[in-house]
């Protein structure tokens, strides 16, 4: 379902530099064009300071439907018009390219980001992991690593955007399944069991941006 006049987008615009990027900005759909839709002024989430936005300037943006899934796309801006107020003309998704995150399950794609790992405050080390979700990942670490089903671990992951900016994402997870390979190593699967919300978005927009990607090739 395409967003519609009058529901809420929410995004962060594509930026060099780190702080800007992890920034969400709010704008109200004030009309739908053939080739577009008609933003009003975002402002910032946190600040609620307006935000004045670029020709050509790329937005990650998602919306939230009545039934509550999260529906994510690509946008940039594409023009301007002049009305009781400014308004600003971004492309209009397609609707194939609308990638749609249940409550309850999340996007998973196939990834090698690091990670640090820490159990029991004696167990200590940085990996990679083999696939990322916003519900879990799972990783692969060497086997003389003592980790075990039901597991409590602390973790960091790196996680980087196409614009060239980096964040870490920390969280609590529960190892729900060790798997141990003929090459002597593991692969942990976990889940996330404490995690905030602004940490997992940050999962979910890595995984939204892979699985464009995807598409792409």
């Amino acid at each position: 379902m395409l967003p519609r006049v009058n529901q809420m987008l929410f995004f962060e615009i594509a930026s060099s530099d780190e702080a800007e990027a992890a920034v969400e900005y709010k704008a109200r759909i004030a009309d739908e064009l053939e080739d577009g839709l008609l933003i009003e002024n975002p402002l910032n989430e946190s600040t609620g300071r307006m935000k004045r936005l670029y020709l050509g300037d790329e937005l990650s943006v998602h919306y939230v439907t009545e039934d509550g899934i999260k529906n994510y796309f690509d946008s940039h801006v594409i023009g301007f018009r002049e009305d009781t107020i400014k308004l600003i003309k971004i492309r209009k998704p397609d609707p194939d390219r609308i990638t749609k995150v249940q409550r309850r399950h999340f996007l998973r794609v196939p990834a090698e980001l690091e990670i640090s790992v820490t159990a029991m405050g004696q167990i200590h080390f940085v990996t990679h992991t083999d696939d990322v979700g916003g519900g879990g990942i799972s990783f692969l670490c060497d086997g003389k690593w003592a980790i075990t089903r039901e597991m409590e671990l602390d973790c960091w992951l790196l996680v980087p955007y196409k614009n060239g900016s980096l964040e870490h994402a920390s969280f609590k997870a529960e190892v729900v399944r060790v798997v141990e390979h003929t090459s002597g190593r593991k692969q942990v699967m976990i889940k996330f069991v404490s995690i905030s919300d602004s940490e997992r978005q940050k999962i979910i927009r890595y995984c939204f941006e892979r699985q464009l990607d995807f598409r792409n090739r």
